[in-house]
């Protein structure tokens, strides 16, 4: 006797269920994506919380990573970065992509910075280097205090020799770094990525 449960008569299967499982992703290929989705759930709990709000995703995963970013006990923190791998496998392709694509702009703009405070620190090394340097920096910015930054230029150079903390050699970065600042405000071209800038070298 036929079973009424089987379609295709007598047959003890359909085509479409080989169909369905070849179209399903491997386990190996799953765990994958799986762990991508984890990481790009990381970068986005490490990143920073005014980024991350700007970030085209929706509401509820937006809400666990934010919550994960205020946790600091550590193992309540990594139980809530497993909600966020959870809530990250929900997206779809779209989803995904345009996180990715905001993450990958951060990149960019994380070169720019580390580029410009090089820069920066270039120029901090002409000041010790060169009296010239000062009368060049003068005349781009006449507004800054001369006798100030004389004085933060001998006393970085005394650091130097002396083997001191670098409190004056840090003071001559951050008027650079404000210098620079202003500059790209009076350009219309200021971020606020620019607090995020700090001297790598001197820690």
């Amino acid at each position: 006797m036929v079973n009424p449960n089987r379609s295709g008569g007598g047959v003890g299967f359909s085509s479409s269920e080989f169909e369905d499982e070849y179209e399903r992703p491997s386990k190996s290929e799953a765990k994958r994506q799986s762990n991508a989705l984890q990481k790009l759930g990381e970068a986005l709990v490490e990143a920073p919380r005014d980024r991350v709000k700007k970030v085209p995703m929706p509401e509820d995963v937006l809400e666990a990573i934010l919550e994960c970013q205020k946790i600091t006990n550590h193992e309540g923190r990594r139980r809530q970065m497993q909600f966020v791998g959870k809530k990250m496998r929900t997206l779809d392709e779209n989803e995904v992509a345009l996180i990715q694509k905001a993450i990958d702009s951060w990149k960019g703009a994380s070169k720019a910075e580390t580029s410009a405070m090089h820069a920066l620190e270039r120029r901090r090394e002409k000041l010790l280097a060169d009296d010239n340097a000062l009368t060049t920096l003068l005349s781009e910015a006449p507004h800054l205090d001369v006798q100030q930054l004389r004085t933060l230029i001998r006393n970085a150079r005394k650091e130097q020799a002396e083997n001191k903390p670098p409190k004056a050699y840090r003071e001559i970065f951050q008027i650079l770094k404000q210098l620079e600042a202003d500059k790209r405000k009076a350009n219309g071209s200021d971020d606020e990525g620019d607090d995020e800038a700090t001297e790598g070298d001197d820690e």
